[in-house]
């Protein structure tokens, strides 16, 4: 009978989709007319997918090249990646197919092609005379055993700049040799006691340099192979009677370069004495008499020296080094003194503190990005090299796109930078640190109360911004919330505004025998102390802390000393979860600001909080259950917190805010927890009592004497440890290394495995139990201005709140009047009774009106608040900016609006007011939605989907017609699920490694207009003329001798390589990657172009044949010239 009823209640439970799902042809009959009223637009033609840029530091890079003539610079990545920067906005990005490490670029200089060897043994020769660079030819070398002779391993190779018929090859054992190329034998043999690292050449070909492993440099003329000329100890201490120096540190790389005013530069990296400890990496220039040590951020990787000449055999002269670190980019100006550095023009710096969440707006207002400018421009450096950023080549590409673009990113110091991204360039605006507004702990033992999270305790969580109005509000990982307000005046603010707020999860689950009905919802109390928020169903609990436990004391502490303000975004009011019985705050979920309403709302898996900003008071303070009041599904009821402590152990339950990772498990895990979810486990159903169907196996005993009951609990509990220990060890390790890591990114950081990163809404912190991996949390936020309920006829404004188990509750808005009287009179907040369900957690909701045109939240608009208003200015802001909504076509109630909900498995559109739903599409069965943000795109609304399973989705609205369905990328880690959004136009991005931003385009125009907006690298440029010999030089055999290298190395001279050697591999850079490369370019245009290229192509190489045959003829009708002359009457100057 029992199992009977726990099914009627299961049924009971899926009526709301099943009746949705049932009844879902006639309500689209009943939607007939309405359907006709709407005319989406947007059809599958209108979309595309395609990766556009991709900004910031190249992540893990490994090799480093420079072209001095078309002033172009390439790094190469661990990963196989290229990146290559021109003039500031001009970068491309590359990817070897292989994902095989990049040892070594090479620039054919000034005629646009690049060789890349790879950790796989092969050689790529790379076109960079088209937008997108693309593989002309590979060559996959095969490895050959060395014999026991054989020096060892090759760290340099190099031809002398005065002869290239003679190779210099420095072995990393110590040996040097020089070899002749034509008699193919060694000319000399320099051989040292030290391994060397690295090997240059004088520009005149008579001297060379070495750098060794004991901190040495030794130069060496080529004619005196016996021993060097000099050896120098850079950094090594000078010691009496004539000793050698202490031996250093191995210098890495050195480079020489000679200028024809004054004496040579040696630049070196490494070579730092060992008693050093701790000190930062350096490079070192040695000029003339001067040294000097330039620390650096991080380690070098390698580094360049930019020259005047692009000829190796003429004075060098020169004017930069290039330092590829770690994880930046920096330029030394070699010509001024002290040698500053270049202001760095590419947006390299995403990563300066690591990224742990990101927004996209497009189609900002056109006044943004210049106030995000001005007061950026304020934080600026000084002391930076006055000359022109030297790495100067390529072309911008056609501005196609004018309408603004901005990306936010927040940090895990607490910092957040706001980038113009417009027209697929990047550029840092503005860097607001929200950790100023704390008092920063001085020494270990002195921690704040931070133990919420063991470091980043200001790392930026969710970020909510009001383009228009300029209201920005962030959620902190220490649940903390900050309001900021954009001024362009300095203030300082004597005591910073400060709310703490005490949010509670307490529950009986228990449902009731007797059918006895839950308590209805509190009205809560307004303009209350923020001592005394608690309500009265969440009693006060700081007695219990004179048993040790911390009670009421947030997890930062807010600065007492007045806060100088700069110019930019300034704080409006500090809002802190507290801890409650020793248990810490849980992390926030979601957030909303609006700027009309002047109310801040959030939520975490214990509840809903809102906050007046304006009067500084606390609106609304609920758990989450409370907000259903008696209609609770789940019959869960508020009880008393508990007595006894909650053990804090180490384990971060992922599933408490993000219920699709429960689809990454089995299916018997799910139907585990779903029975905690819902309460209605069976796994003791045939023992167990109806009173305890329900219990969660961690709420608190019953009445002390009732045993039966706890033998029962034990029982149940000893059941439920049995059933999911499979999972407990599936997870295990994951969620251990997740703990206490919350959502912070930690990829910066070496030998971390990418698992350790977590969702941006898995932030329970302190989680122990299966009870609080049960917790329904606030999972999404809208503040609008709809109908509230069925029989509404006007528009309210009112908040809509998700929550993960795919609930949304509607909370109405009683407002005051603008001006004065909203400062004075207070917000009253109350529940609307309305209640809609959908499957898997609450992601995004948004309103359409009649037209289908996407209804804005209410905003006011920016306005001076440290400036007195003038009374004309008094009068406008008492009328609050109403919201723009199409006027209904009649008196009686109709269907006005549309509301768009979109969950983890699937979206509705429900129809406003009589809250039918008239469409629904399920999204995924098998995997979970992780974003999905509803835009606009060509003078339309769509939602658009990312998958975990890695499809990105579009959906026409209202109908949900699927537009697109595109496998795109898995979710390979939990950053790409943390970073990536959907906005405006088409855009989107993620953050595809813990230093770069990877943006891409859904429409189909941006796809097609793509190619005219990416700018060009390679530009006609005239080779400088060579050095001259000079008279002399040329009569008696001086300066540079070149070297037919066909000739000797051709098959003509030696023969056909060995197939053994190398396999020949044709790249798509030919007409194929010039077919691709133009698949974007505007229509029929493009195609013709095209054409005429394959054309060309075609009449290129039938021209080619016919030269080959010319040729062919020609040197047959030489040959029989010369047999004639060998037998005709000889002369006799002939023999």
């Amino acid at each position: 009978m029992r199992k009977f009823n726990i099914r009627k209640v299961l049924d009971g439970l899926t009526a709301v989709s099943s009746a949705a799902s049932a009844s879902s042809a006639a309500q689209q009959q009943q939607a007939g007319n309405r359907e006709t009223e709407i005319q989406e637009t947007l059809q599958s033609e209108h979309f595309q997918l395609c990766k556009t840029v991709r900004h910031g530091f190249p992540y893990q890079p490994s090799a480093l090249a420079f072209d001095p003539v078309q002033k172009i610079l390439a790094i190469g990545t661990q990963t196989g990646a290229l990146r290559l920067f021109g003039r500031p906005g001009v970068e491309c990005y590359c990817q070897h197919d292989s994902g095989a490490a990049v040892i070594q670029l090479q620039f054919l200089i000034n005629e646009g092609a690049l060789v890349s060897a790879l950790a796989d043994d092969t050689l790529h020769l790379w076109n960079l005379r088209q937008k997108r660079p693309a593989i002309l030819h590979s060559l996959k070398f095969n490895r050959e055993r060395s014999s026991k002779t054989h020096p060892g391993p090759i760290v340099h190779i190099s031809d002398n700049p005065m002869d290239e018929g003679k190779l210099l090859i420095g072995f990393e054992s110590g040996t040097v040799v020089l070899w002749d190329l034509k008699s193919k034998k060694a000319d000399y043999r320099y051989t040292h006691d030290e391994a060397i690292h690295s090997v240059a050449w004088h520009h005149e070909g008579k001297q060379f340099i070495c750098s060794h492993s004991d901190g040495t440099l030794t130069i060496w003329n080529v004619k005196s192979p016996t021993k060097p000329f000099q050896t120098i100890t850079p950094h090594g201490k000078q010691l009496k009677d004539g000793k050698k120096p202490e031996p250093c540190k191995p210098i890495l790389k050195v480079e020489y370069k000679t200028t024809r005013a004054g004496e040579p530069f040696i630049i070196l990296s490494g070579g730092l004495s060992y008693d050093t400890v701790g000190r930062r990496p350096c490079l070192t220039v040695m000029h003339g008499k001067s040294t000097a040590v330039l620390e650096m951020d991080y380690s070098i990787v390698d580094f360049l020296t930019l020259c005047e000449t692009p000829y190796p055999n003429d004075f060098q002269e020169p004017y930069a080094v290039v330092v590829l670190l770690e994880k930046d980019l920096v330029l030394i100006d070699l010509a001024q003194n002290g040698y500053p550095i270049f202001e760095n023009p590419y947006p390299l710096t995403i990563h300066e503190s690591p990224v742990t969440c990101c927004e996209y707006f497009a189609d900002c207002p056109v006044d943004l990005i210049p106030a995000l400018y001005s007061v950026g421009a304020r934080q600026k450096r000084q002391g930076y090299s006055k000359k022109e950023w030297p790495i100067s080549g390529g072309n911008w590409g056609l501005i196609t796109q004018s309408y603004p673009e901005i990306i936010i990113t927040g940090h895990a110091d607490g910092s957040i930078k706001f980038w113009d991204a417009s027209a697929i360039t990047l550029q840092v605006l503005y860097k607001l640190k929200t950790a100023k507004v704390f008092e920063k702990s001085r020494n270990k033992d002195d921690k704040q109360n931070t133990d919420i999270v063991d470091e980043d305790p200001y790392a930026i969580q969710i970020i909510s911004w009001c383009p228009e109005s300029r209201m920005l509000c962030i959620a902190g990982v220490s649940a903390h919330v900050i309001i900021y307000r954009f001024s362009k005046q300095e203030v300082t603010t004597e005591v910073i505004p400060m709310l703490e707020v005490r949010l509670l999860y307490e529950i009986n689950d228990v449902e009731s025998p007797d059918g006895e009905q839950v308590p209805p919802l509190p009205t809560p109390g307004t303009g209350s102390n923020p001592q005394s928020i608690v309500p009265q169903s969440h009693p006060s609990t700081s007695s219990s802390s004179s048993d040790g436990l911390r009670d009421n004391v947030p997890c930062l502490k807010v600065k007492n000393s007045p806060l100088k303000q700069s110019p930019g975004y300034q704080i409006e009011l500090v809002i802190q979860l507290v801890w409650v019985s020793g248990e810490p705050p849980q992390q926030i979920t979601s957030l909303a600001v609006n700027s009309a309403y002047g109310l801040v709302v959030f939520g975490n898996c214990n509840g809903i909080a809102m906050v007046d900003y304006l009067q500084k008071t606390v609106l609304l303070n609920l758990g989450t259950i409370e907000l259903y009041g008696s209609n609770d599904p789940y019959r869960r009821e508020p009880r008393s917190p508990r007595k006894t402590r909650q053990p804090s152990g180490g384990m971060l339950t992922v599933a408490s805010c993000m219920c699709g990772l429960s689809n990454l498990y089995s299916e018997s895990v799910k139907k585990l927890r779903t029975s905690y979810i819902t309460g209605l486990s069976d796994i003791n159903e045939g023992t167990m009592v109806p009173e305890d169907r329900c219990k969660s196996p961690t709420s608190g005993s019953g009445s002390p004497n009732n045993s039966d009951d706890d033998q029962k609990m034990n029982n149940f509990i000893e059941k439920v440890k049995t059933k999911s220990r499979k999972f407990s060890k599936m997870v295990a390790n994951d969620i251990a290394k997740m703990s206490r890591k919350l959502s912070l990114p930690t990829e910066l950081k070496p030998d971390l495995d990418v698992k350790d990163n977590s969702f941006s809404r898995s932030r329970s912190s302190s989680v122990t139990s299966i009870d609080k991996e049960t917790r329904e949390a606030i999972s999404a936020l809208h503040f609008c201005e709809t109908f509230t309920r069925k029989a509404d006829t006007s528009l309210s404004p009112c908040l809509w709140v998700g929550t993960t188990l795919g609930t949304v509750l509607v909370i109405v808005l009683n407002l005051p009047p603008g001006g004065e009287q909203r400062l004075l009179q207070p917000v009253i907040v109350s529940p609307s009774g309305t209640i809609l369900r959908l499957k898997g957690a609450i992601l995004r909701m948004a309103f359409l009106d009649t037209t289908g045109s996407l209804i804005p939240p209410a905003h006011e608009p920016w306005r001076e608040h440290n400036v007195p208003e003038d009374k004309d200015e008094k009068d406008k802001s008492k009328k609050r900016r109403p919201v723009s909504v199409s006027p209904s076509s009649s008196q009686e109630i109709s269907e006005n609006q549309y509301a768009v909900i979109c969950s983890e498995k699937q979206a509705k559109v429900i129809s406003l007011p009589s809250q039918n739903c008239i469409y629904k599409q399920n999204i995924t069965e098998t995997s979970f939605v992780l974003r999905g943000d509803i835009v606009s795109l060509s003078n339309s609304v769509c939602l658009a989907c990312f998958c975990a399973n890695g499809h990105i989705m579009t959906f026409s609205l209202p109908s949900l017609r699927p537009l697109l369905d595109v496998y795109y990328l898995p979710l390979t880690n939990m950053r790409i699920a943390r970073t990536f959004c959907f906005t405006n136009n088409g855009q989107a991005l993620y953050l595809v490694s813990p230093t770069e931003i990877q943006r891409l385009t859904y429409s189909q125009e941006t796809c097609e207009n793509l190619q005219e907006m990416l700018g060009e690298l390679f530009t006609p440029v005239e080779t400088p003329e060579a050095p001259n010999r000079g008279f002399f030089k040329g009569l008696f055999g001086g300066g540079a001798q070149s070297l037919d290298r066909e000739e000797l190395f051709g098959e003509s001279a030696s023969g056909k390589a060995s197939r053994s050697l190398a396999q020949h591999i044709p790249g798509p850079g030919g007409i194929e990657g010039v077919k691709g490369a133009a698949s974007g370019v505007v229509g029929e245009l493009a195609r013709a172009r095209l054409a005429l290229d394959e054309r060309g192509q075609k009449l290129g190489e039938l021209e080619e044949k016919t030269a080959a045959m010319l040729y062919s003829a020609d040197s047959f009708s030489k040959h029989a010239h010369e047999m004639m002359l060998k037998y005709k009457d000889k002369k006799w100057y002939q023999f």
